[in-house]
């Protein structure tokens, strides 16, 4: 995408820039911008920064009305880039929690079957004991002894075999398939706090040095944007891709 400006003058110069997305005012592209035309995330706020420095170290061309303006947007386009990187919290539907697996696809519909099922019998159960009323007077105690007695028969040994046919072990559920889940956002929040709790400061590579695995080091850091969300921590960088320093907020 360019952009041309033919009412620029050599009295009144206009900051442009060149890159892969843009190449004109830089004025138009923050537009454009804003508009959501041109994503925010492919501007290099840092390179553009640079630009603008080597532009205004003439003194003719110094304005302290566009130096502001620039310093304004330089803060929105930030503002706009921190709120595409940090993570979003959203409520997980159905589709989401069960991640396009087939296999979990399936164990879902055999599960709301058996519970239309037994929906389904609980119903036909409660339309027929509503065709029964509860006796109010029972017989006379002349008949007493011609009731049957229920515990006649029942005995320890018959109570042990109906316990050994009625309460088989459950199945065992083959689970090697599945990857398991060993480290935790939240896990990994209450170890940060406890390392920054003793020390106030760290840099990001001693916050990690305890973690052996690539993905654990991903949580690690997944759980400083959090705390950064929660304004728990502050973070510091120097440079670009230079050392993280983080700081517990007071």
């Amino acid at each position: 995408m360019s952009a041309t400006n033919d009412t620029t003058s050599a009295e009144a110069p206009v900051f442009a820039v060149e890159l892969p997305v843009f190449t004109g005012p830089f004025r138009v592209l923050s537009d454009l911008i804003l508009e959501q035309k041109v994503d925010v995330c492919d501007v290099p706020v840092a390179t553009v920064t640079d630009a603008f420095l080597s532009y205004s170290s003439d003194t003719e061309r110094w304005d302290l009305e566009e130096a502001t303006w620039f310093l304004a947007i330089c803060a929105i386009l930030l503002e706009l880039k921190v709120g595409r990187l940090m993570p979003k919290h959203t409520e997980l539907d159905e589709d989401d929690l069960l991640g396009g697996n087939p296999d979990l696809v399936y164990a879902r519909s055999l599960e709301l079957q058996a519970f239309r099922r037994i929906a389904a019998e609980l119903a036909r159960r409660a339309a027929g004991e509503a065709e029964y009323f509860t006796r109010d007077a029972g017989p006379g105690e002349e008949f007493a002894h011609l009731y049957p007695d229920v515990m006649e028969k029942v005995t320890p040994e018959r109570l042990q075999r109906l316990a050994a046919a009625l309460l088989k072990p459950p199945p065992v559920l083959d689970l090697s398939h599945v990857t398991p889940i060993r480290f935790t956002v939240s896990d990994a929040m209450a170890d940060v706090e406890r390392s920054l709790t003793d020390v106030r400061e760290a840099r990001f590579r001693e916050l990690v040095a305890d973690c052996e695995e690539r993905i654990h080091v991903v949580v690690r850091f997944l759980a400083l944007l959090e705390l950064y969300r929660d304004g728990k921590i502050e973070v510091e960088q120097a440079e670009t891709f230079g050392e993280l320093r983080i700081r517990w907020a007071p």
